[in-house]
């Protein structure tokens, strides 16, 4: 009975080593991801074979210590900002931390999120979706990574294995399949690649300017939002509709302006609600934050307090 047992845990130490020695080869890696990429792609229009090109690169083909005890994939450090588990890892320096994640998916979120709110990449955006090259050489130059060949590096591996296919046009049934298999938990909007328009970050916040004969229900369809949705985050009534050239946010908005924005002066084509957008600041927060009344109008040339309470007179 004895020997029994310990022949079954002898079996069962050798099955998990097995599983723990499991060496993916670069090709199984990108044909295991590949559609993950496509549906970040179509979210955030960060091109499908930069991404698996990153992923390779970073995680040695999802066979990385950091990649199979954390599940990050792109060697993604903590950061002031990041709030979620923590792992710490010798990189350039001893026990740097980085971020640790439950699943291989939410670390492919993450890095696009990364991307798309870190000022220092927003320029990458203007790029074409096809130029995988600009793409390349612009997260070496905004500091992605120390290696002086990182670039290089990326466009070896998508020309390699031809990455640059997945960043080819897919048709709107291809894209609801994706998308629709492919939802991040929290139900983030969803940016299409495939439209002309440009999403630009305000107070950290996803922002578009209107076009001519955008509707709130049009640009509702467009971000996978509900109608209400993008009235709410404007501080809009409905039955409103949007005017040309007028900044929208496509998520709600902040209780106070980026810390460089202390302030504002009022002038006589003001109104509060123009300050709220042009700042990312919900409305009824900033009269509250200037001591008025919702629909009170400030005195021209006074000062619109954007992160502090108005001092008290």
């Amino acid at each position: 009975m004895i020997r029994k047992t310990l022949l079954s845990s002898f079996f069962i130490v050798l099955t998990v080593v097995g599983l723990a020695q499991r060496i993916y080869t670069r090709e199984e890696y990108i044909k295991k991801y590949a559609e993950l990429a496509v549906s970040e792609m179509i979210r955030s229009g960060i091109p499908a074979s930069i991404t698996l090109a990153q992923a390779c690169l970073e995680s040695g083909n999802g066979n990385s210590e950091l990649s199979v005890k954390s599940n990050n994939h792109f060697g993604i450090k903590c950061k002031s900002s990041w709030r979620g588990k923590r792992v710490y890892h010798d990189d350039d320096a001893k026990g740097e931390c980085f971020r640790r994640y439950k699943s291989v998916e939410e670390s492919f979120i993450d890095h696009s999120d990364f991307l798309m709110v870190n000022p220092r990449y927003g320029s990458l955006f203007d790029l074409k979706l096809t130029d995988y090259k600009g793409w390349a050489r612009g997260l070496k130059k905004a500091g992605y990574a120390t290696n002086p060949h990182y670039a290089n590096h990326l466009i070896k591996i998508i020309e390699e294995h031809k990455l640059y296919l997945y960043d080819e046009g897919l048709n709107q049934s291809q894209i609801a399949r994706i998308q629709r298999k492919h939802v991040p938990a929290d139900g983030r909007s969803l940016i299409n690649p495939y439209q002309t328009r440009k999403v630009v970050l305000r107070n950290g916040l996803k922002s578009i300017v209107v076009k001519e004969g955008d509707t709130f229900q049009g640009i509702a369809q467009e971000f996978g939002l509900k109608e209400w949705e993008v009235y709410a985050y404007n501080d809009y009534k409905k039955g409103k509709q949007p005017r040309e050239n007028e900044i929208l946010y496509v998520e709600s908005k902040r209780r106070k302006a980026e810390k460089k924005h202390k302030t504002h002066r009022f002038e006589a084509d003001d109104t509060m609600h123009y300050i709220a957008q042009r700042y990312g600041v919900k409305l009824k927060r900033l009269y509250r934050l200037n001591r008025l009344k919702p629909g009170e109008r400030p005195e021209i040339g006074s000062f619109i307090f954007l992160r502090k309470k108005k001092p008290k007179n």
